[in-house]
């Protein structure tokens, strides 16, 4: 396998908050990355570099062997990323199948041909039922669902996952982690961000822990959850390792 992701020494400022610092990482092909860490850590910030939202003030990061610090977010897409967001966003008025062909137009102008695309993303997530459903109309879970189909039909190679599990009920984060993990399964590259550990652990192979803007571990998840610095930053003295698939709640203080 080789890199998909590579990031090297990332950092932007805002004001005098250095919200990236110094950040350096890589993600191999077909593997799933997370990327966690307490609130205001920098993660979401890291994603709107990657995907051209915001310039980095230095530092490189390139994907599939392109360099793309400083492209704009449908060039990176074109590329091959595609994100989704912390807060769903779809096009309300619009149904769910109109606003995955919104997604599979980067490849496919011709309508047919994005229509076609449209719909495989649509069942690959489970939404078929669903396609002239508004998609104001949808639930929590289906929404994210949308999000996922709709970057899906743009065919990337990596997918930027941000916090697709938020708010969800126990019995909905396991589709959730079920959805992950047959996306991965599709050969994708993934990079998610996820408070949730339970989940975490349940499809991440690879972790890297941001705090304040830096990065303060990396390994494996078991590696990852025994760092006393990780510890003491984000999962808290009462942290105890998730059991099985039973339980929603997110394990740290």
């Amino acid at each position: 396998m080789s890199d998909a992701l590579v990031i090297k020494n990332l950092n932007k400022k805002f004001g005098g908050l250095h919200a990236v610092n110094d950040v350096s990482f890589t993600v191999r092909e077909n593997e799933t990355l997370a990327l966690i860490g307490p609130n205001g850590a920098g993660k979401t910030t890291a994603f709107n570099l990657i995907m051209g939202f915001h310039r980095p003030d230095s530092g490189s990061i390139k994907a599939l062997g392109h360099e793309i610090s400083g492209l704009r977010p449908h060039e990176v897409c074109e590329l091959g990323m595609a994100r989704t967001f912390q807060v769903a966003k779809p096009f309300g008025g619009m149904t769910v199948l109109e606003n995955v062909m919104t997604g599979a137009f980067l490849r496919k102008p011709n309508t047919n041909e994005a229509r076609e695309v449209a719909r495989e993303s649509i069942n690959f997530l489970g939404l078929s039922a669903k396609e002239n459903f508004a998609a104001r109309d949808l639930t929590t879970i289906d929404q994210r669902r949308l999000e996922m189909a709709r970057a899906l039909a743009t065919q990337p190679k990596i997918l930027l996952l941000d916090e697709v599990m938020a708010g969800l009920n126990p019995s909905e984060v396991d589709q959730a982690v079920a959805l992950v993990k047959k996306l991965s399964s599709r050969g994708l590259t993934i990079v998610i961000v996820e408070h949730l550990m339970r989940a975490i652990m349940a499809v991440a192979k690879h972790m890297v822990v941001l705090d304040h803007g830096q990065k303060i571990a990396e390994g494996s998840p078991d590696e990852v959850i025994q760092n006393p610095e990780v510890v003491r930053a984000y999962l808290g003295s009462g942290y105890v390792k998730p059991q099985g698939e039973t339980n929603g709640e997110t394990h740290h203080d």
